[in-house]
């Protein structure tokens, strides 16, 4: 099966550190937001494309494993692989690498969901998110 995959980089801002002059961990979670628009406009799967298809898709759950820190000025690279499955959900998985040394910094996972513009839970893919699956290779007409 063929996997979808992106990536940017970034900067350790001064503003994204804590005391001890590392990333605070919270900061980790905006990195995997702005992977995941990066996504989306390299996929055409962005916020507004899924907003003007009448749906919303919040996170329903964020898992990040720290392993190496991010110091202030460290330059990174976010890798972002969406995970394909039949359900109505939406599923990336992340690394983080400092470039000043390869290392791997961290590594995570996203889930979000379909809701109507109602505010309900969509149990099943919708037609357009499918389309897009059959655009991308993910599945067959």
């Amino acid at each position: 099966m063929m996997e979808l995959k992106s990536s940017t980089t970034f900067r350790v801002r001064f503003n994204e550190v804590d005391s001890m002059n590392i990333t605070w961990h919270g900061h980790y979670v905006t990195f995997f937001e702005d992977a995941r628009e990066a996504f989306g406009r390299e996929y055409d799967i962005d916020y507004l494309t899924i907003h003007r298809e009448g749906y919303y898709a919040p996170l329903v759950d964020i898992h990040v494993e720290y392993k190496s820190p991010l110091i202030y000025g460290d330059e990174a690279r976010i890798e972002i692989t969406y995970k394909d499955c039949d359900a109505a959900k939406i599923i990336f998985e992340y690394k983080i690498f400092n470039l000043r040394d390869g290392k791997l910094a961290a590594k995570g996972s996203t889930t979000q969901v379909f809701m109507d513009k109602d505010y309900r839970l969509v149990l099943y893919p919708p037609d357009f998110f499918i389309k897009w699956k059959i655009k991308n290779g993910l599945r067959e007409e």
